[in-house]
């Protein structure tokens, strides 16, 4: 039964599995991906973005189309990545524009939504190339406007031909982009677009057979593929190096900001590097471009606004890694963290919590800018956090960020070794680099940390009486106990952080004291504070007996 007015529920249902479609075929969309440089995968960016679309749906009420086209054009545009993904976002943002505010669609307010989608992405595109998704999307749409014109038109017969046509125009993309014809391939963002579609069709009438293609794509491509794809091109000539992503909160209102104007916007990125795409709402404005110069990137968004998002990719190594030409070299991760500490356990605990290089230094031996540069570079990461750990390394570590670019390195201002640890466990390697600088220095502040050090002279320090050779408890580094006894001088630090709501006391044990030595002030704290729990660690770090943090 053909259907003539496409309602909220069922337009929701079709999203679903045009989603679930191209997650199914997301390898085989991977497969053919060649243009325009290596710059992450159009199959998982066109997935994972209709995926946040779809979810956006399914989470709100399916009242009306309008409401679910506009629910769905959000999630695209909070999820997208890479160029296609936010092409993707602007083909069902303009969709969603044109159908805005009504309960059902007719096979011609259908047509025009997809109409209306492809002029919004062509204009989201500063210089459109024919033979990409813009073509397919293009020629599809043009099919469903005359489909939806005809007797006895339905949403069935306008979905039918769209595909069609659209088929027709994605077997002629190699004709018009001299690679894909090179190489053998049609383009992989159209090829996306036309299993989001079957999707579609297959849960709007019911016939659920839509293509395996990963299942009969032995004609196509063979299992080298990928890697042969690549090597139509040469590292030496991709002119922008970066592929550059960044989302700004607009329209905040804070002084000094710029009003915002996307052409004008757009037209500056222009001047910065190429493929560039700039999509926008009332709230964010989203970019992708191939750039020499992503911290330029990064502070002309901020000009008008906060950045909610940033992400770097250096095109070149994922080029070198693809064609074999860093087979000698591993290849580099997406993050990668440098910390500061002193002491074989120590390094060895922030080892195990994922560190990939861990700087000898602490108190009495600082590391230096240089030393700090070299570790960071050593840590083959794309994106580098760096714990200094220690106050007196704080400034070093920002000056070595500050020559790599802080769109490659993030200082996560721990100043202590609690403070660190703490940093550590927040980070997500899921997470973008922006999101989990967040979260690790937001870490810092859950933690309490505290100190026992031997003092190397007398003297009066807050209203402390010290004297040398005596124990100096601190606590977030200021001096608030000095006695003859490590072991008073500890319980006496650690009642000073402890409260009804602590909940757990991290031990660090430095050189000269045993396991033996810390159960006996656990056994002591415990007897006033009966719910802390201990862990204990050897530090084996030198100046310091005891490092501890209170959670």
């Amino acid at each position: 039964m053909n259907t003539y007015q496409l309602d909220g529920e069922k337009w929701a249902t079709m999203i679903a599995m045009g989603a679930e479609n191209l997650s199914k075929n997301a390898d085989f969309v991977d497969s053919l991906n060649v243009f325009p440089v290596p710059d992450g995968d159009t199959g998982t960016n066109m997935n994972l973005s209709m995926t946040s679309g779809a979810k956006e749906v399914s989470s709100n009420d399916k009242v009306s189309a309008g409401s679910v086209s506009a629910n769905l054009a959000k999630g695209l545009l909070m999820g997208a990545r890479g160029n296609s993904g936010v092409i993707l976002s602007q083909l069902f943002r303009g969709f969603s524009k044109a159908v805005e505010n009504k309960e059902s669609l007719s096979p011609v307010d259908f047509a025009k939504g997809f109409a209306k989608g492809v002029e919004t992405a062509y204009k989201a595109v500063m210089k459109p190339v024919e033979g990409t998704i813009l073509t397919v999307a293009r020629e599809s749409a043009k099919a469903g406007l005359q489909a939806s014109l005809e007797e006895e038109a339905s949403i069935d017969t306008v979905l039918a031909e769209m595909i069609a046509k659209g088929k027709l125009a994605l077997d002629n993309t190699p004709n018009l982009l001299p690679v894909l014809k090179e190489v053998g391939v049609v383009d992989s963002g159209g090829q996306g677009l036309m299993i989001i579609y079957e999707g579609f069709y297959g849960a709007l009438t019911g016939k659920m057979e839509v293509p395996d293609y990963m299942a009969s794509m032995n004609e196509l491509v063979n299992a080298e593929h990928h890697k042969h794809v690549q090597d139509f091109m040469s590292t030496e000539d991709i002119t922008y190096g970066y592929c550059t992503e960044i989302m700004v909160r607009i329209n905040e209102n804070k002084p000094g900001q710029k009003t915002f104007n996307e052409e004008e916007f757009r037209n500056h990125l222009s001047t910065m590097g190429d493929s560039l795409l700039v999509v926008s709402d009332d709230e964010v404005a989203k970019v992708h471009v191939h750039t020499e110069h992503p911290g330029d990137v990064f502070n002309y968004g901020q000009e008008f606004g906060s950045l909610v998002k940033m992400k770097v990719e250096n095109m070149r190594e994922q080029h070198d890694a693809i064609v074999g030409k860093s087979e000698t070299k591993a290849p580099k991760a997406p993050f990668g963290i440098v910390t500061v500490s002193a002491g074989d356990g120590m390094k060895a605990l922030f080892e195990s919590l994922g560190a990939a290089i861990v700087l000898s230094g602490g108190q009495t031996m600082n590391p230096s800018t240089e030393d700090i540069t070299k570790a960071i570079q050593s840590a083959n990461a794309e994106q580098v956090f760096v714990l200094p750990n220690n106050k007196n390394i704080l400034m070093a570590a920002e000056q070595a960020a500050s020559l790599l670019g802080e769109d490659v390195v993030q200082v996560i201002p721990t100043k202590t070794i609690p403070q660190g640890l703490a940093s550590m466990l927040a980070f997500q390697a899921d997470a973008s680099f922006s999101e989990n600088a967040e979260q690790m220095k937001a870490a810092i502040k859950d933690v309490a940390s505290g100190q026992v050090t031997t003092a190397v002279r007398d003297t009066t320090v807050s209203g402390v009486d010290i004297k040398k050779n005596d124990y100096i408890g601190m606590v977030e580094g200021d001096i608030k106990i000095s006695q003859t006894s490590l072991e008073d001088t500890t319980v006496e630090t650690l009642r000073l952080m402890l409260d009804e709501d602590s909940e757990i006391v991290t031990f660090i044990l430095g050189e000269g004291v045993t396991k033996e030595d810390a159960e006996k002030i656990e056994s002591r704290i415990t007897n006033d504070f009966s719910d802390v729990e201990f862990e204990i660690h050897e530090g084996g770090q030198p100046v310091y007996p005891y490092i501890f943090s209170v959670e």
